[in-house]
């Protein structure tokens, strides 16, 4: 997280602990998902600090009816996240951003309505920081396979950074893209006509050549590929292995013992989001 001066950053609890694995920025218009709250048992702590949390939420409800649409959707989420969790997922973020950016503008990130600009809708997207477990091999190498492995997701515009000083000082990183349709089983045949889904992956070999950490914009704007893309290096260039506050967290509470992740929330800055 070794940011330029004029980034300023708001530290999320898990920023703080110091056996984490791995740190990154969450970027502007992202709201993270209490995954282990909402996966938590019933009896848990964290289960009883969400309905706390959303109990001003369920009483400003203007009748029952929508109080029990309310927590209807907070179950429906529920085998959603438990089925991320199982194939490795550890941190998923939901983006809300508006489609007024102006394409041709030479500033990246500034919003306008001239030739390229957006219509004014909202864009949604979703990311996630998935860890995989890998064969021991060079980071480069773990790095190239994670693009090219036989049998899986066919990735394009692939880029290869290799660098500290091409701006990854977390490298070697593989930035890649792929465009997916919905299968006709997988229950989203109803949308008419099917909506390809954008995803720009971001691989990253962990230092103790065991995992590989994956970060992986989704969208189904397809239209704002680019914006999409330079939004993710921008949170790669910003991941650590190492916590970049050991300086500062000295005498602090050491927290749990490990941790799957660790972010600093980015609040306003003028990344080139959609």
């Amino acid at each position: 997280m070794s940011a330029s001066p004029s980034l300023s950053f708001t530290l999320h609890d898990s920023a703080k602990n110091p056996h984490a694995d791995i740190w990154f920025a969450e970027p502007p218009g992202f709201t993270a998902i209490p995954m282990d709250a909402l996966l938590a048992p019933q009896d848990a702590p964290a289960t009883r600090e969400l309905r706390a949390a959303l109990a001003p939420l369920l009483d400003s409800a203007p009748d029952e009816r929508c109080r029990q649409l309310l927590l209807g959707h907070v179950a429906s989420a529920h085998p959603l996240l438990a089925a991320l969790r199982d194939v490795g997922v550890a941190y998923c973020s939901i983006g809300l951003h508006r489609d007024d950016v102006d394409e041709a503008a030479e500033v990246p990130g500034r919003s306008g309505r001239g030739s390229g600009g957006g219509d004014g809708r909202p864009l949604l997207s979703l990311l996630t920081l998935t860890w995989r477990d890998i064969a021991t091999a060079p980071p480069a190498v773990t790095a190239a396979r994670a693009v090219v492995a036989p049998g899986g997701i066919p990735h394009g515009n692939v880029e290869f950074v290799g660098e500290v000083g091409d701006g990854v000082p977390c490298g070697p990183v593989t930035i890649s893209e792929s465009v997916r349709t919905p299968a006709p089983d997988s229950g989203l045949v109803q949308l008419q006509p099917l909506v390809p889904l954008l995803q720009v992956h971001a691989h990253l070999p962990h230092p103790d050549g065991r995992r590989l950490a994956v970060f992986t914009l989704s969208t189904t704007a397809v239209h704002r590929r680019e914006a999409y893309r330079r939004l993710l290096r921008h949170v790669v260039e910003l991941v650590s292995f190492e916590n970049p506050l050991k300086d500062s967290l000295k005498g602090s509470p050491k927290g749990s013992p490990r941790g799957s992740g660790a972010r600093a929330v980015v609040p306003g800055q003028p990344y080139p989001c959609p």
